[in-house]
């Protein structure tokens, strides 16, 4: 993500889960109900995922909760949302996730020039020992931390 960006929420948990292999920024089409409701947080994305189809990327399972001051124009909390992408990105992301164990993740949500973006990632899923060699991976940088600090005090 570069400057001029409010970051409203990112999945920690996915890039656990996942290896992400490549990133990619796009919009999201919002009501303005919905627009409301993100400028406020109140959005949950635990299973969130997209899929290509007919030549669109639609984003499912994401939960935006309904704003409490909207008349009875509020919207559905559990649509499908349309993310916009141009269209040899959108060809791009096809062939991939065409291939065996890819799939599309949002790896975060935040505000870009005033507009609500998603960064989503073509992810894939991690087995046992690779979750394994992470933690491990982390516990050793932690420890090597520690003892640096402690030899410069």
């Amino acid at each position: 993500m570069k400057e001029n960006c409010k970051v409203i929420a990112s999945n920690r948990k996915a890039r656990f889960d996942y290896t992400v292999d490549d990133t990619y920024e796009c919009g999201i089409e919002l009501l303005g109900t919905e627009v409301k409701s993100f400028r406020d947080g109140k959005i949950s994305f635990p299973d969130a995922w997209a899929e290509v189809a007919g030549g669109e990327v639609w984003l499912n399972s994401l939960r935006i909760a309904e704003n409490p001051f909207s008349s009875i124009f509020n919207h559905s909390p559990d649509r499908k949302k349309k993310l916009l992408l141009h269209r040899e990105e959108i060809k791009r992301i096809a062939r991939k996730t065409e291939e065996k164990g890819y799939t599309l993740i949002p790896l975060s949500f935040y505000f870009r020039n005033g507009r609500v973006k998603v960064e989503l990632g073509l992810c894939k899923g991690k087995k046992m020992y690779d979750k394994r060699a992470d933690i491990r991976e982390r516990d050793i940088k932690r420890e090597v931390s520690r003892e640096f600090r402690g030899k410069l005090s």
